[in-house]
């Protein structure tokens, strides 16, 4: 079995051709940012031997972890299909009309191209896939979340029904566990990423997605490291290595 790990929300990134479709001020974008970017997960999950898939571009501008098409994406009701229109307070982020279709080619379809691309050797090399699909959340909710709960896990996994086993599910649970985090499936967020030609077709093809509270390695008011990053880095990597041996 081989491994990738997804990285799709760690970039800052907003190439200066598109900063005028955003509707908020250099300091109401900052904030923004602050709130919706997976803070250093490219660090976090970059580990020795596996590879890592990171998507370059900032979520604000194109969601490559969103279905293309709004009437699959449950998150295109509130403004935030592949190509985001709302902040994640409801405001207006961005006008879309003129980019949509072009951050679609230009960013979308190429990254979902690659990421099939990988998979596919993956797969002649060793029959079996893993893909992780790693992020962060915040302590509390935001307001965009579809769920509320104020108490949130230190790890929440995610899982698809037909792209996770039990064995993969009960596998990730356990080490998490062991390593003392506190840990909750589906919640606040579930499902995980397959590229779509083989969604719900190949369980060779597994998934699983690993959300980190921020609160564990940074300051999120600051947006910085705190002290315990390098622990929770190397915490995540014993994670990964052990997956990697036992399934």
């Amino acid at each position: 079995m081989s491994i990738v790990l997804h990285i799709p929300h760690s970039s800052k990134n907003i190439p200066d051709e598109y900063i005028r479709f955003f509707n908020l001020s250099t300091k109401d974008l900052q904030i923004e940012l602050l709130k919706m970017t997976d803070h250093f997960t490219d660090e976090l999950f970059d580990i020795c031997n596996i590879h890592l898939l990171k998507f370059p571009i900032s979520r604000l501008l194109v969601d490559v972890e969103r279905f293309e098409i709004d009437e699959l994406e449950p998150m295109s009701k509130v403004g935030m299909g592949c190509i985001y229109e709302k902040t994640h307070d409801g405001k207006s982020l961005k006008n879309i009309e003129l980019i949509k279709h072009k951050l679609i080619k230009k960013y979308y379809k190429k990254h979902h191209e690659k990421f099939t691309k990988i998979v596919e050797t993956m797969l002649e090399e060793h029959n079996k896939v893993l893909i992780v699909d790693c992020h962060s959340f915040p302590k509390y909710p935001l307001p965009y979340e579809l769920i509320q709960n104020m108490v949130r896990p230190e790890i929440c996994i995610g899982t698809d029904d037909f792209h996770t086993s039990k064995r993969l599910k009960l596998l990730f649970e356990e080490i998490f566990k062991n390593l003392n985090f506190s840990v909750k499936t589906n919640n606040p967020f579930k499902g995980s990423i397959v590229p779509l030609k083989f969604y719900k077709k190949d369980k060779r093809v597994q998934s699983v997605m690993i959300e980190v509270r921020r609160d564990l390695y940074m300051d999120e008011i600051s947006g910085g490291k705190n002290q315990d990053f390098k622990l929770i880095q190397n915490k995540l990597t014993h994670v990964i290595n052990k997956v990697f041996k036992k399934y």
